[in-house]
């Protein structure tokens, strides 16, 4: 009688755990996080803290997450070529970033390595419309997702994770550029 019913147990579960296997199967290889914010500043300013990785101490979330963050920059001051690597706690990782096009006052798109605390390539995309002394800045990340993400994905939702940075990263972006 136990036998049966741990047997039974066993098998839902194992249901469960194939149910959930092939679920995340049927989610999608790639991943795409977005957010927009409108700011009242011209372009060049919104744009000038994006293009040079120092001044993301004054918006960027992750910054503040570690007061003890390693940061290294190389190649180009700004612009296409810049470069940004970081190493900090567990909330922060270790990774690196580099500008690979800036359009002046309209995009800058960055390659962003994650190293720890798990491998991943992505990209990043800020695009600026500018419109008089507003601009509306969208920043979007995408990237592979692989199949152990997408089980991830299944439990936790990631654009609502990743999303809640973005905003308070432009909120932050926002303050500095209206000052």
């Amino acid at each position: 009688m136990i036998l049966t019913i741990v047997l039974i147990v066993l098998g839902v579960i194992a249901l469960v755990v194939v149910g959930v296997l092939i679920y995340a199967a049927t989610k999608p290889d790639a991943f795409r996080i977005e957010r927009a914010a409108s700011i009242q500043a011209p372009p060049d300013r919104v744009f000038a803290l994006i293009n040079d990785f120092p001044s993301w101490r004054s918006w960027s979330p992750w910054e503040k997450m570690d007061p003890n963050l390693k940061r290294t920059y190389s190649g180009s001051a700004n612009g296409k070529g810049a470069v940004y690597e970081w190493e900090g706690n567990k909330k922060v990782g270790q990774g690196r970033m580099e500008i690979s096009e800036s359009s002046p006052l309209s995009r800058i798109v960055i390659r962003l390595d994650f190293i720890k605390p798990f491998s991943a390539n992505n990209t990043a995309e800020f695009t600026l419309d500018g419109r008089g002394d507003a601009t509306t800045v969208t920043w979007a990340m995408t990237g592979r997702q692989p199949f152990l993400f997408k089980v991830m994905k299944v439990f936790i939702d990631m654009d609502r994770m990743i999303g809640k940075d973005f905003e308070a990263g432009l909120a932050n972006m926002k303050a500095q550029a209206e000052k």
